[in-house]
């Protein structure tokens, strides 16, 4: 209780704890990032096999966000507590292994500074309070899905939905600065929205352009910030996505015909109407005032 009090009381002191403890959930979501696509195609294949009546085949390894112990990929080698501090352990090796020096991804300490950067912001913006530790889980969730989208075009419903229904919890129990009705209305306004878009698109283009995963992100933002916010989250990501797509195509790192994942711009695009949204949107009116 005296460390709560604590961070109730020094606000320097709440942004250096919940940025310490960025750095270990950003370390723990590399994780996440890599193993839970693969237990997901795991899943798939072992289903797929079930349904056509094939053989099972040999076992694979165990594979959970726990089991195996974390490696090197080249020469198998344990990492250890100590290699594993999050930014600390990548310095200290120089972005090596330390037994067959093979190079160790700088993406790593990368996503652990953008989990304690998050962290930090969030609680400069709503200082201490039960609201602040859920949008910390929120933010988190959002930076996970991305990097999972932008890896393999996928986002997983064991995020996007506990993610919608954390949102609405949040605004059932009055921890949520929206009511409950907003929550619940910003969820079916937010799928409804982009499942309209998909349909139509694919009606008049014979094309899918974009999966079911957008429209149950979105809706994941919608309960957590209501439906006013949701024009904010779909110009911004659209704005956003379509440079950024232009960019990609003219460069010739993504090819015309090739899809660009929408997520990652719907995930930072929320992240910000969720701190800033009633600020951007109150500015923007405010411009038209005389």
């Amino acid at each position: 209780m005296q460390f709560l009090s604590f961070l109730e009381a020094s606000p320097t002191g709440l942004v250096v704890v919940t940025f310490i403890l960025g750095l270990l959930i950003g370390s723990f979501s590399n994780v996440v990032i890599f193993r839970l696509p693969k237990m997901m195609e795991r899943e798939w294949r072992s289903e797929c096999k079930v349904i056509l009546e094939l053989p099972a085949g040999e076992d694979e390894p165990a594979l959970t966000l726990s089991t195996p112990a974390s490696t090197c990929p080249k020469c198998q080698h344990k990492i250890r507590w100590f290699e594993n501090i999050p930014v600390v352990s990548w310095l200290a090796l120089r972005g090596k292994c330390s037994s067959c020096s093979q190079k160790i991804s700088a993406r790593y300490p990368i996503i652990e500074l953008s989990a304690a950067i998050i962290a930090a912001v969030a609680a400069t913006h709503f200082g201490y309070g039960a609201w602040l530790g859920a949008v910390l889980v929120a933010g988190w969730i959002l930076l996970i899905l991305a990097l999972i989208d932008f890896d393999t075009t996928l986002l997983p419903d064991q995020l996007t939905v506990p993610l919608m229904w954390g949102g609405i919890l949040a605004a059932t129990v009055g921890i949520s600065p929206i009511s409950l009705s907003d929550s619940v209305l910003g969820a079916m306004a937010g799928y409804l929205s982009l499942w309209s878009v998909y349909w139509v698109f694919k009606l008049i283009t014979g094309k899918e352009g974009m999966g079911y995963g957008d429209f149950k992100l979105l809706a994941a933002l919608g309960a957590w910030m209501g439906w006013q916010l949701l024009p904010l989250v779909i110009l911004l990501s659209s704005v956003v996505g379509a440079v950024v797509g232009l960019l990609l195509m003219t460069t010739g790192i993504v090819k015309r015909d090739e899809g660009i994942p929408f997520g990652p711009y719907l995930a930072a695009a929320g992240w910000i109407a969720l701190l800033w949204g009633n600020d951007i949107v109150s500015t923007y009116l405010g411009l038209f005032k005389y």
